[in-house]
């Protein structure tokens, strides 16, 4: 399967985020604390040059607590301001107003200078589709600014927000970037759901799923499913077979529905009813899985 998803409104969505950089003093970048690299759009890094960036792990409550440690201390290590958040419960988002005035401790100081007074922190707030900015805002806000949708795409078009006199918000929609480096990331952007769903084979992306959960979280797999180990390896197609008998998915005939086996799997992992589960570990790169 081509792990591969750029719908045009995204084009549009990128052109409208350069036309607006020229009043931004902050970038907030929202990535999915699960897949810290894969869900970091490459683009923005260049459409954030010489601009304060705060990068927020989002949905943290769903990834492996020992690995949000080590992206934190990644983050920070070059060069960003990073917290752990999670938008849905608002966890950590209490920290976030302190954090944006220590980002843009210059900016405001040199406003100060000019005899510049009470003019908020512009920021713009950006990450790929279903990352959670829209949630975000609206729990920064303390009420309903921004639309929000447990899918890709809800987010149309820019707006601003004034969240109090010392901080504006410019939610845009999320993107994603023409052609992927490695399939590894397109693989990572439709299990975390930042793609439409109905362009992927969900028995595929699911033995692809079996196959990271096996290797490295085994034990909260087997036992979600009651899987029981038989001392020969494991495959993935023999781990959807098991979650079919378990969770009864069959067809007319007692058939075996690999199809809602997997659509329940991949369920079952985005909300975290498996584990706290990262499936990019701190010391990976792109750079890497290129070669």
């Amino acid at each position: 399967m081509n792990y591969q998803w750029y719908p045009g409104h995204m084009t549009k969505a990128k052109r409208m985020m350069q036309e607006n950089i020229s009043l931004i003093d902050l970038v907030i970048e929202l990535v999915d604390a699960r897949v810290p690299l894969s869900s970091r759009n490459p683009d923005i890094d260049e459409l954030g040059k010489n601009k304060s960036r705060l990068i927020l792990l989002n949905k943290s409550d769903l990834a492996d607590p020992a690995a949000n440690k080590q992206w934190m201390t990644y983050f920070k290590e070059r060069g960003f301001h990073v917290l752990e958040i999670n938008a849905k419960t608002g966890q950590g988002i209490r920290a976030i107003q302190p954090k944006v005035q220590e980002a843009c401790r210059e900016k405001i100081e040199r406003d100060k200078k000019r005899g510049i007074k009470n003019r908020p922190v512009r920021a713009i707030v950006v990450g790929i589709p279903n990352v959670g900015k829209s949630t975000f805002i609206n729990s920064f806000a303390g009420k309903a600014c921004a639309k929000t949708g447990n899918k890709p795409g809800v987010t149309k078009g820019k707006q601003w927000i004034r969240l109090n006199r010392d901080l504006e918000l410019l939610d845009t929609p999320g993107i994603l970037w023409p052609k992927f480096e490695s399939e590894e990331v397109g693989k990572r952007l439709a299990m975390i759901g930042s793609m439409n769903d109905e362009i992927l084979q969900m028995t595929e992306l699911a033995q692809e799923l079996l196959a990271c959960l096996l290797d490295c979280y085994r034990e909260p797999l087997l036992s979600r499913y009651q899987i029981a180990e038989t001392g020969e390896a494991l495959t993935p197609v023999q781990a959807l077979a098991c979650i079919c008998e378990n969770r009864k998915c069959y067809k007319k005939g007692q058939e075996p529905d690999y199809e809602k086996a997997a659509a329940l799997l991949v369920d079952d992992f985005r909300s975290g009813r498996i584990g706290r589960i990262t499936l990019e570990m701190c010391g990976e790169n792109r750079e890497e899985e290129q070669k």
